[in-house]
């Protein structure tokens, strides 16, 4: 079974908190601060491995955690750094926010890392706090956390060349006929229910890999039938084999199938309409197919398009074409990113650091720097206190408060807790 869609979440591990601790030696009455640094929590990083072909691993687990750094200790020891977790992923994998469904990174380039989930930095110990006015600071800072996020995987074959047409044209027979690729072979309508993939070798030097693109039907682009499942592949592909039953079996008509096609390919993406198509005229050995290629041929043809017609069953006249389609594509700039940047996550719909307003006639401070913060701040401890303090004021928090009205004695909510505004 071909896997290209799945939602997972990564979780990157917390930094380890910083310690407080003193120096309690034996001969050093005046010991100091000794606790040392958090370490760094692990990060969640995607390895782009040109040996995956599908994203089956990820159907049976679907949450990857790392570790959490380890917590500071006494006599300026650090804690201990956690591992990153790698997430092998097939390349050709696009990599989408959850809620907004915009893309974070394309994983297009064999061996490309990307952190998707960072890990938190280690919290400083109550050494680092100290000052030439703080001779003994009784506070250490918080551990980071790690960046958490739900991510859609979603991955595109990065075939060099698609085979598409409508159901049964013989689009998987003729695959399994220049490369050594094994397909489910049928007299049905959808007998491929995934794309396949083989290399067609021409000769030394001379090869390509060229995917079967399942059949696509009328309405594709809107999802119908198998729809945006398999339209996705054919956007990286670099040249098209249009392939076509020159018999008309089923009372169809291979030309208005050409025409439905193109307009399915051109209504889920319209830079699909300048990709390169190269047309195979196919089951020549047909006496029906016989009759209609000179006429196909001459419509085609008068429309621009370079036809070539032939026998996927019997093999006949599949050579030229096939070295037609590598000529073109040495001359083809294969662009992978085929979406607009207004596709790509932005910087700053990223979470930030401190959030100030007022809802509901409540004043309320919060964000993940403000969280950290409290989580390093002794309330009895009057230098850890003033530390907090300060760093509000250096912040803009202050500011921002009297911005929004705030007057001297009213109550301001930051995390769980409740704290009086005064000057």
């Amino acid at each position: 079974m071909f896997v290209d869609l799945c939602t997972i979440t990564v979780k990157a591990g917390n930094g380890g908190d910083g310690a407080v601790a003193w120096r309690r030696e034996k001969y050093v009455p005046a010991g100091g601060p000794a606790g040392g640094d958090g370490g760094r929590g692990g990060s969640v990083v995607l390895f782009a491995d040109e040996n995956m072909r599908t994203l089956m691993d990820f159907r049976y687990k679907r949450v990857y955690k790392a570790e959490n750094g380890q917590n500071g200790r006494s006599k300026k020891q650090f804690g201990a750094d956690a591992e990153d977790i790698i997430l092998n992923v097939p390349v050709g994998t696009l990599v989408r926010d959850e809620k907004t469904n915009k893309i974070i990174v394309d994983m297009k380039e064999a061996g490309q890392r990307f952190v998707i989930a960072q890990g938190g930095g280690g919290g400083k110990g109550n050494a680092r706090y100290t000052t030439s006015t703080r001779q003994a600071p009784t506070f250490a800072q918080m551990g980071f956390k790690g960046q958490e996020r739900t991510i859609v995987l979603e991955l595109k074959l990065l075939a060099d060349v698609g085979l598409v047409g409508f159901p049964n044209v013989g689009k998987s027979t003729l695959l399994s006929v220049i490369s050594s690729a094994k397909p489910k072979i049928a007299n049905y309508e959808f007998t491929t229910l995934s794309p396949n993939l083989g290399v067609v070798y021409l000769g030394p030097g001379k090869s390509f890999v060229c995917a079967d693109i399942p059949g696509l039907i009328e309405g594709a682009s809107e999802g119908v039938g198998l729809g945006h499942d398999f339209l996705r592949h054919v956007e990286r592909s670099g040249v098209l084999i249009h392939v076509l039953d020159g018999s008309g079996a089923y009372y169809r008509d291979p030309l208005e199938d050409f025409e439905a096609i193109n307009r399915e390919l051109e209504g889920y993406n319209i830079a699909l309409k300048d990709k390169a198509q190269i047309v195979f005229i196919n089951k020549m050995d047909l006496p029906e197919a016989q009759e209609r290629e000179p006429a196909l041929r001459e419509e085609l043809e008068g429309r621009g398009y370079t036809v070539f017609s032939g026998s996927a069953a019997t093999t006949k006249d599949i050579q030229p074409m096939l070295f037609k389609v590598y000529e073109v594509l040495q001359n083809t700039d294969i662009e992978y990113d085929s979406l607009d940047e207004e596709y790509y996550v932005e910087e700053e719909e990223r979470e930030p650091g401190i959030s100030v307003r007022k809802e509901n006639g409540r004043y309320i401070v919060d964000g993940p720097y403000i969280e950290r913060l409290l989580g390093s701040t002794f309330f009895d401890d009057r230098d850890s206190l003033r530390y907090f303090q300060e760093n509000l004021r250096k912040n803009g928090v202050i500011d921002k408060l009297r911005e929004l009205g705030i007057e001297e004695g009213q109550s301001v909510f930051i995390a769980d807790y409740e704290f009086e505004f005064f000057e």
